[in-house]
């Protein structure tokens, strides 16, 4: 393997908890938003109640077991679902582009992200 920057390699570790923690500040945050005014987001994406607080509660799950590094593969993998469902929903429900600001060129950076995540398992520093 040519690098140009062989030292780093080692920091390797540190770059894929530093994915983990941003994946999770991102959903926790969301999910925070659903499960804070669940009627409000349920109607600003056009889903049920109910919905939205599963989706709140999945968000914030798969928030910490990524932090964390606990069962890493399965909480990334859920977020990959939802990132998914959010995709499908902006292209084929609301007909969105990938630009701008409702596109889903964000939603896809977050399923990337995940992808990294289940691949590597998060890197060594986890917990479990």
């Amino acid at each position: 393997m040519h690098t140009v920057f062989p030292a780093l390699l080692r920091f390797g570790d540190v770059g894929l908890l530093l994915l983990r923690l941003m994946v999770a500040i991102v959903f926790a945050a969301s999910g925070w938003n659903h499960l804070r005014d669940p009627a409000g987001r349920a109607q600003s994406i056009g889903m049920s109640q109910g919905f939205v607080v599963v989706l709140g509660c999945g968000e914030v799950a798969g928030s910490v077991g990524v932090a964390v590094g606990v069962l890493t593969q399965l909480a990334a993998l859920g977020l990959i679902l939802i990132m998914l469902g959010a995709i499908q929903k902006k292209v084929f429900v609301w007909k969105t582009g990938f630009w701008g600001s409702h596109g889903w060129h964000y939603d896809l950076m977050l399923l990337i992200m995940n992808v990294v995540i289940v691949v590597t398992d998060g890197g060594r520093l986890v917990v479990w």
